[in-house]
């Protein structure tokens, strides 16, 4: 896959967090902290929005000026319309451009993730049953480290 379109010159965020806002507190938040942490441009609502904001605007250009795209996969999240524009957008910017999603999958199952969107069932993902927010957290960062190295090799 040709990643050196996913240049960090290119791009504003390196990534934008997609989430229920019900799955804010135990995933979302304290990923985004330790993603910024590690140095990581994050999109993440809290971060962005301020008073007055056009939310469609503000997410499409959140999602158009990010490299790769973190997904809080959750039944809340599939009982959204917000999350659902930010899924159908990042998913057609995968597929358009080659750009990356991280799926990461918080008290929902496999079959579940098939039932509702087969497609992402067959992303490798995480799942905050088997892995803590910073270890997802760092594997986030070192995936997204490599796209820097493969550009400069190409």
């Amino acid at each position: 896959m040709a990643r050196h379109i996913l240049s960090k010159d290119r791009y504003e965020y390196d990534v934008f967090l997609s989430h229920a806002s019900e799955d804010k507190d135990e995933v979302a938040r304290p990923l985004a902290t330790l993603l910024q942490e590690l140095g990581l441009r994050v999109w993440f609502d809290e971060f962005e929005f301020r008073i007055g904001d056009n939310l469609i605007a503000k997410l499409n250009a959140g999602i158009d000026n990010s490299r790769s795209g973190i997904l809080i996969l959750s039944n809340d999240f599939f009982g959204k319309n917000w999350t659902q524009h930010e899924l159908n957008t990042l998913e057609n910017r995968a597929v358009a451009e080659n750009r990356v999603l991280f799926p990461i999958w918080h008290k929902i199952t496999e079959a579940e993730i098939r039932a509702y969107r087969a497609s992402l069932a067959n992303i490798f993902a995480r799942s905050t049953a088997t892995h803590t927010v910073k270890e997802i957290a760092n594997e986030i960062y070192e995936v997204i480290s490599e796209f820097d190295v493969l550009d400069i090799r190409e």
